[in-house]
């Protein structure tokens, strides 16, 4: 790729994102600037609740929930890119293998359970039995049934363990599902996030509507109850969940000492750059 070229896909990229701020603007949704301000001062309010999670040994589980395009991954990605994962760990576990099938339905979401001093954020959970498997078939109704009878008694004993449960269903409209769906059809780089159960479930709309509202009527409970984040604003969305988090734990900003640098030690000091001219850089295309 030429450096003509590259400039100007990154002038297109540029005219692209001024072009949907205007559009933005027009529709009432926030402005970007505005968002990058207000998710600046949050994100440092992460990092303190990180130092104090670390320091509490505190055990805290996020379980993020909601329709296919809602936003679960972008609202996870504003939630971490600031802060360490080995504090703030992921899990989006992908379908069960043929041996879990076997296990007890919770088994293989418990392995990922926090030890002390960590957040485990989970991109859908135990849910899917509540959700997809119950709307795509992939479930019998006494299993589905027996799953929102136990549910709400294993999450007591989750919380009565010591470990802080948050569940957090994010919902979306049908109109603006509908042009994130379209948006991943044309996008070279959203198109991975469009598989075939998500074209499925755009045609069930209802079906997940009803399996919503059985699930949240089941496992709505006063120790593991559900927050919902409305996302057709996807920025405003972003900040209030973690604005929520962030007022639902209750951390203490940490002290901290003030760090000085040490001096470097130049007693083997020696051209350290020397032995690198032979060895292979990768071409300087940038």
């Amino acid at each position: 790729m030429t450096r003509h070229k590259q400039a100007r896909d990154k002038d297109d990229k540029s005219g692209k994102a001024d072009r949907e701020e205007t559009k933005n603007n027009k529709s009432g949704k926030m402005k970007r600037s505005i968002y990058e301000k207000e998710l600046q001062k949050l994100q440092v309010e992460l990092c303190h609740l990180q130092e104090w999670v670390k320091a509490t040994g505190a055990r805290i589980i996020i379980v993020f929930e909601g329709r296919d395009a809602a936003g679960k991954g972008g609202t996870i990605k504003a939630i971490t890119e600031r802060v360490s994962p080995r504090v703030f760990r992921v899990v989006a576990l992908p379908a069960p293998s043929d041996r879990q099938k076997t296990q007890m339905f919770m088994q293989r979401y418990v392995e990922q359970f926090p030890a002390a001093g960590e957040i485990v954020i989970f991109d859908r959970s135990w849910y899917n039995r509540a959700g997809v498997e119950w709307v795509m078939g992939f479930v019998d109704k006494g299993r589905y049934r027996n799953f929102l009878r136990l549910c709400p008694e294993i999450e007591r004993y989750i919380v009565d363990a010591g470990i802080m449960l948050i569940k957090v269903w994010l919902e979306v409209g049908m109109e603006e599902q509908e042009r994130r769906f379209a948006a991943r059809v044309e996008d070279p780089l959203r198109q991975w996030k469009l598989s075939p159960m998500d074209v499925e479930s755009y045609s069930r709309w209802y079906d997940y509507s009803r399996a919503r509202d059985a699930m949240l009527d089941a496992t709505d409970t006063k120790h593991a109850p559900w927050v919902l984040v409305r996302t057709d604003d996807k920025r405003r969305g972003r900040l209030n969940c973690i604005s929520h988090l962030l007022k639902t734990i209750p951390y203490k900003k940490p002290k901290r000492r003030n760090v000085k640098l040490p001096a470097r030690v130049d007693k083997n000091a020696y051209d350290d750059q020397r032995p690198l001219r032979k060895r292979t850089f990768v071409e300087s295309r940038y």
